[in-house]
């Protein structure tokens, strides 16, 4: 069973690091900034959860177990907001190209609303 185990948490491992390094090299390659976001958050925290489920079955023990469990939840709600921000900030920054429906655009008649 040992072995069973061990082998998962190395298969796990080698995908999360796999998903990891496709994570930057598409901030690397892709050209604008809403490839770039999805880029750095998805494959991202997938790997991170797949890299801490194979750490919590390697070292079978409850303490790690609970000690992931907080790097995995903040790791999944920082990484999405921090990606909102700075598209939010692109946009406001005019270097969102090519977007087929402007939502946060003016209307006519409606004023801005906050900064």
């Amino acid at each position: 069973m040992e072995e069973i185990l061990d082998t998962a948490s190395l298969v796990l491992v080698l995908l999360g690091a796999l998903l990891c390094i496709t994570a930057a090299i598409g901030l690397l390659r892709f050209r604008d900034v809403p490839q770039r976001l999805h880029a750095a958050t998805k494959p991202q925290v997938l790997g991170l959860l797949l890299i801490a489920i194979a750490v919590a079955l390697s070292l079978r023990s409850w303490t790690v177990v609970f000690s992931l469990v907080p790097v995995v939840l903040i790791q999944m709600a920082t990484a999405p907001l921090s990606a909102h921000m700075i598209g939010r900030q692109a946009y406001r920054n005019g270097d969102v190209q090519g977007l087929v429906l402007d939502e946060l655009a003016e209307e006519p008649g409606h004023p801005e609303i906050g900064p």
